[in-house]
């Protein structure tokens, strides 16, 4: 979060998954770090309901897991997943998702 801010991104957070959902409506991000283990709904069902917004069609939604098996990407991409960092992330794995997602903004 702090990270996100020093590159001068506005963010909001949440800590299970209704109120990711509730911040996300009214937040209205580009880009979406969303944790796959969350309470009270996981991040699958989260980008799932997204997904079903049309003012969600366009957002950047990236999957963060401690599990990074071949089914665990799949599963999010299924879900609504635009991409998927096994935590830890690192800085450089955060610059790449958004660099990801600035170039198919501009090439749409």
């Amino acid at each position: 979060r702090l990270l996100a801010r020093f590159w001068n991104h506005e963010v909001a957070t949440a800590y299970d998954g209704l109120t990711a959902e509730t911040t996300a409506e009214s937040f209205r991000p580009d880009v979406i770090f969303l944790d796959i283990g969350l309470p009270t709904a996981s991040g699958y069902e989260v980008a799932q309901h997204l997904r079903t917004r049309d003012h969600f069609a366009h957002t950047w939604i990236v999957a963060l897991s401690g599990y990074g098996s071949d089914e665990d990407r799949q599963r999010a991409l299924i879900a609504g997943f635009d991409d998927y960092l096994v935590k830890p992330a690192g800085v450089a794995d955060l610059q790449v998702v958004l660099a990801r997602h600035a170039a198919r903004k501009s090439n749409p």
